[in-house]
């Protein structure tokens, strides 16, 4: 018998129905004890104190006190990991990412009213679990520098260049803090971030007013033009093909992969058939494995890989599946990768193949 500590989690959500569906998926895992389950703000509180549970799942609409209120709060007096539970619309997408910019670890999207168990047990309790191992205090990795800190040094790039970037656990902030500093004059960018439907456009929606780059949720069939950064959109796989003068996004919905839909990995193994030696790939904070067996193909292909280091990722998992399997070029401090991004593109760039060539 496993001697393993569970994770204790608490439930906080109005809907008595939500709780019970909340509590019975999770239960379900061996790995995870519900400790009890909270109609409001208030009476949480009293059960934090009480049970001191390892994390919380939170709505966000709720009486006496909204869920944005209660997690200011919790994170000034009592900080711990947060898993929102959010419905699936605009409105409660731009308050479920104002959420994690306060300092919630991931979000979970209410789908319906016909929520069931078996789609939601697995995605939750992963979710859940990466929580639970999350570094609170590098889900903010310092204040964001305003405008562009990096230059491309007038680079011409060529057409066949991709950069492609996954992210999990944390992602949303890391990818904020890269995007933010590259210039626009950048080949084509392809993201995965796991990340629930309709909250990627919004996601996608808040980089673009940050980032000299264009940002924007992917559509499929779309050209990955330069200057651009394309966001995978919740519940579609995103892959690329060359077609005739340039990169197209082709959204899928396979199965889920490592439990989540997009996957880094459907992105980065067309990449790497696709693009070869002209990509950089990217892996970021994340918990679990995705990304590992992908980043492998662009290796081998000859793309340049990178990961973000262990001190500064908010749960070490992807990346350090991808050092384990020895397929990373470099691992790289998040305040960094900026510069190595455009550091490797410079490396691929036909003046650069050509300098190389020459001497």
């Amino acid at each position: 018998m496993s001697l393993q500590k569970k994770i204790r989690v608490l439930v906080v959500d109005d809907s008595a129905v939500v709780r019970r569906m909340i509590s019975d998926a999770l239960s379900q895992d061996p790995e995870i004890e519900v400790v009890g389950s909270a109609c409001d703000p208030y009476v949480a509180r009293d059960m934090i104190l009480q049970h001191e549970p390892d994390v919380l799942t939170l709505d966000i609409e709720m009486p006496r006190m909204d869920g944005l209120t209660f997690l200011k709060i919790l994170q000034e007096h009592r900080p711990m990991p947060v898993v929102i539970v959010s419905s699936l619309t605009p409105a409660g997408s731009k308050v479920a990412l104002r959420a994690m910019e306060l300092g919630a670890v991931e979000v979970v999207a209410k789908q319906s009213s016909a929520w069931n168990i078996g789609s939601l047990r697995d995605q939750l309790a992963h979710r859940v679990k990466a929580a639970a191992r999350a570094r609170l205090s590098l889900l903010h990795p310092g204040a964001l520098v305003s405008g562009v800190t990096e230059s491309s040094g007038g680079v011409q790039f060529s057409p066949r260049q991709l950069l492609v970037i996954g992210a999990s656990t944390g992602g949303t902030e890391a990818i904020k803090n890269v995007l933010a500093r590259l210039p626009a004059e950048l080949p084509g960018i392809c993201i995965v971030q796991h990340i629930p439907p309709v909250f990627s456009r919004t996601f996608a929606e808040r980089l673009n007013e940050c980032c000299a780059l264009e940002v924007r949720e992917a559509v499929h069939g779309e050209e990955v033009c330069p200057g651009t950064a394309l966001i995978a959109p919740g519940d579609y796989h995103m892959a690329v093909e060359w077609a005739a003068t340039g990169y197209r996004v082709r959204l899928r919905q396979d199965p889920p992969i490592h439990f989540t839909r997009p996957a880094v990995d459907m992105l980065f193994n067309s990449a790497a058939q696709c693009a070869g030696h002209n990509a950089v790939g990217l892996l970021l904070t994340g918990m679990g494995r995705d990304g590992a067996a992908g980043m492998q193909q662009l290796k081998s292909a000859g793309a340049i890989t990178l990961a973000q280091n262990e001190a500064t990722c908010v749960v070490y998992g992807m990346p350090r599946a991808a050092v384990e399997l020895g397929v990373v070029d470099r691992v790289v401090p998040l305040d960094h990768i900026p510069h190595a991004i455009i550091h490797a593109l410079r490396e691929r760039a036909p003046q650069a193949s050509g300098a190389l060539q020459a001497r």
